[in-house]
């Protein structure tokens, strides 16, 4: 924000010729009100406050602060005391209405000791015999022009005029910083808002409940570290009663990632419902992806398809953490051959099929749960993960609250995504 401009000691108004007592507590006040003005950052507050103080300390019948409005053609009264003619809102022409579209013209001050000779004055209050109008200027641009308006004929003296330049020069970097402050505050709000509306529409892509499956539990849940992750998890329905089971990791995080994670749902759920096995699938997804993502772009993922009748998975792994099977608490990685991340190169995917015996667990699961660190600096890891599910009651809820514990009071750094088969 712009620096404020020196405002003189108070004491050397004492030393100023042709100011009464009066005068001089006036402006002492002013001088005070200055130094008030310049902590406000709420643009409206800030106009009301300057127009009511001065207005008050020189017995004016108006004061009023207008500002350039969007278009750059006109002045907008921003602040007005004691007009009962013009309201917030009202616009003067730059360079054509008044003597403010005199002063937004042509950068300087005009002084009209008597207003009933003055070519540029517009009347408004019926006892205004002398107006001071004065530029609010900031890095050479008149952004705005105050008006004062009083009872009596030339009752701005020099030195008064001299001190409402200086104040007005002040009030100028307070406007503009309120007007900084104004719009970094509503781009805020808009990105806030936005955010918003990524997260809302982002987790509408993940499923709505678990599937039934006869004798299987099936279980998800998904913690993104900000408003709009880049994990994802999936169950689709397939035929002969099977179902895909996809958990997902974007790189990068925020919006980007999360406009690429919705662009891999669609297309993967596309090629599952085709019937295609999981190698087929992340096969020809690669393929699609290499074609349409951005360069640096790319996405971890493992997708499976569930035989209830068969007890069987078949798993196809694309560069992602592999699934943990859990049985009687031993424990086994499911590993494939052959899977790069998607939407780096070319290439094609291995499978793997695993019997999943009475009372197992199958675990999916995202980096954001391994790798996540306590204060101390050390990592949750596939040890613990190993652990959590060797308890009867574990699930994917369950590892999401763990985690959380143990990074605590610090947040979760990347999202944590999980999938839980128990059978």
């Amino acid at each position: 924000m712009a620096s404020s401009p020196q405002i003189h000691d108070t004491r050397a108004f004492s030393a100023v010729p042709g100011l009464r007592p009066d005068q001089l507590q006036d402006l002492l006040s002013l001088q005070k009100a200055a130094t008030r003005i310049s902590s406000i950052l709420d643009l409206d507050r800030l106009i009301e406050d300057v127009v009511t103080d001065i207005a008050g300390s020189f017995g004016c019948v108006e004061a009023h602060i207008y500002l350039r409005d969007d278009t750059g053609q006109n002045m907008i009264i921003a602040g007005v005391h004691g007009c009962s003619c013009d309201r917030k809102g009202h616009l003067l022409k730059i360079g054509k209405d008044g003597m403010v579209g005199y002063v937004a013209g042509t950068g300087q001050m005009r002084y009209a000791p008597d207003v009933s000779k003055d070519p540029y004055f517009i009347a408004c209050e019926p006892n205004v015999r002398s107006e001071l109008a004065i530029p609010l200027e900031s890095n050479g641009e008149v952004i705005g022009v105050f008006t004062a308006s009083h009872p009596d004929v030339d009752a701005f003296p020099v030195e008064q005029i001299r001190l409402l330049q200086s104040l007005c020069s002040h009030v100028a970097v307070a406007v503009q910083n309120a007007q900084l402050f104004q719009r970094e505050r509503r781009e805020r709000e808009r990105m806030s808002h936005e955010a918003e509306e990524a997260r809302q529409i982002q987790q509408a892509l993940f499923p709505k409940s678990s599937p039934y499956i006869p004798g299987m539990k099936v279980s998800g849940a998904s913690h993104p570290a900000g408003a709009v992750g880049g994990d994802w998890y999936d169950f689709i329905p397939l035929d002969e009663d099977r179902w895909g089971l996809v958990l997902a990791d974007v790189s990068g995080k925020g919006t980007a990632a999360g406009l690429l994670m919705s662009a891999t749902r669609g297309m993967l759920r596309s090629l599952a419902e085709a019937a295609c096995t999981p190698g087929e699938v992340l096969t020809k997804l690669n393929r699609l992806m290499v074609e349409d993502f951005p360069n640096g772009r790319f996405v971890t993922l493992v997708y499976a398809v569930l035989d209830p009748h068969s007890r069987t998975l078949t798993v196809a792994n694309g560069g992602h953490l592999p699934p943990l099977l859990v049985s009687d608490c031993e424990t086994h990685l499911i590993q494939t051959e052959i899977g790069l991340p998607l939407g780096l190169s070319f290439g094609t995917f291995s499978e793997t099929t695993v019997q999943l015996p009475p009372g197992a667990k199958l675990v999916f699961y995202s980096d954001g749960i391994t790798e996540a660190e306590n204060a101390a600096g050390e990592e949750y890891g596939v040890n613990r993960l190993e652990e959590h599910f060797c308890h009867a009651g574990a699930s994917a809820d369950s590892i999401l609250k763990e985690v959380r514990e143990f990074v605590a009071p610090a947040r979760l750094q990347d999202d944590a995504t999980a999938i839980v088969v128990q059978t």
